[in-house]
């Protein structure tokens, strides 16, 4: 059974990394075996990934172009969701090709890199033990600046920008969090902690979809970004 607890997670470069919103933090080389670490502690009530969930058969996804706007500036941080076929591709221009042929464009080297973890969600949400969300850091951040942030995550200025607006919803992470802070780097970390604080927002009734409602797609769940 699921209880009370939230956890966001994001993929980094060794496989994925997990906070609570009781700043607990949590590493697995899967997004099951990260999620399965995290319910020892006590199972989570809404898990929030920063990984497109619904993928389309054709055309945009209104929850990659409704993203983009929220975070303004930082708008190239939401890369337009492939659809499926493209993510099966061998090489990225076997997959853009097969997504010009879907969506009329190409696919960012991004979103191709991405294609083994966006998979993985995919074949991982039906064996889920609660709600699962998509959720997106930088409209997380967004949201609770009011405003899109100044500085990209990978500056200094960034990094302080976001650690500030973690610290006033009370996810200010401190001191040794364990494997999660060896194996993920810094900005994957506090993009973790972002996205538990939707995850939170989510179980209280107070996050808001884009779009609203989320949009049903030919091909997986309906799909929206959480924030």
């Amino acid at each position: 059974m699921a209880g009370t607890r939230v956890v966001g997670v994001d993929a980094c470069k060794k496989g994925w990394v997990g906070v609570a919103d009781d700043l607990k933090a949590y590493f697995g080389t899967t997004i099951a075996e990260l999620v399965e670490a995290a319910e020892v502690d006590g199972a989570p009530a809404v898990v929030g990934v920063d990984i497109p969930i619904g993928l389309p058969s054709a055309g945009s996804r209104q929850a990659d172009v409704l993203a983009r706007r929220v975070v303004g500036r930082r708008a190239s941080s939401v890369f337009a969701t492939p659809v499926r076929e493209a993510l099966l591709a061998i090489t990225h221009a076997e997959a853009s090709a097969l997504n010009v042929q879907a969506t009329g464009t190409g696919i960012s080297q991004q979103a191709f890199a991405l294609r083994r973890k966006i998979l993985e969600v995919d074949a991982w949400l039906s064996s889920a033990r609660c709600a699962v969300i998509e959720v997106h850091p930088e409209v997380c951040f967004a949201t609770m600046a009011g405003r899109p942030l100044s500085h990209p995550k990978s500056t200094w200025a960034g990094g302080e920008e976001r650690r500030r607006l973690l610290a006033s919803v009370g996810l200010g992470l401190t001191g040794d969090i364990g494997p999660a802070g060896e194996f993920a780097a810094v900005d994957d970390v506090l993009d973790a902690a972002a996205v538990a604080w939707t995850a939170r927002r989510y179980a209280e009734g107070r996050a808001v979809a884009y779009p609203d409602p989320p949009e049903v797609l030919g091909d997986g769940p309906p799909a929206a970004i959480w924030a």
